[in-house]
């Protein structure tokens, strides 16, 4: 793995945790909550968040961060792979869960596709700055 491979993982992994933690933890924590009602746990499994934060981040670095020439490109898309990724986790609980609503759907899918091209962003302005 190069320094640059490296630099871009690390920052788009830090943005994501730090974003995603205020989105979940103190922006919509209540409104999930109360839109989820006993679907939610009362303590999220650690085990697969931190597996999700790791692999979606490789998806992010490998598909992203790393082919874009520009950080123009790298959130144009972050946010088809936010959209695609969160859409397709989105629209298929809308279509098989019950309490999953269109507006749940929809605010989840426009958070994931500013989220995932923001974290590209990130990643690949950093893994730009590192000298080869």
């Amino acid at each position: 793995m190069t320094q640059k491979t490296l630099f871009a993982y690390l920052a788009t992994l830090l943005a994501f945790l730090v974003l995603d933690g205020l989105w979940l933890g103190v922006l919509m924590g209540p409104t999930y909550k109360s839109l989820l009602g006993p679907l939610m746990l009362d303590q999220p499994r650690l085990l697969p968040a931190v597996l999700f934060y790791l692999l979606y981040v490789i998806g992010c670095v490998v598909f992203v961060v790393l082919p874009s020439a520009t950080w123009q490109r790298a959130a144009r898309l972050g946010a088809l792979l936010g959209l695609v990724a969160y859409g397709t986790y989105d629209l298929s609980n809308w279509a098989t869960l019950q309490g999953w609503s269109a507006g749940l759907a929809m605010m989840d899918m426009a958070w994931g596709t500013f989220l995932t091209a923001a974290c590209c962003t990130v990643g690949y302005l950093c893994a730009h700055r590192v000298r080869h």
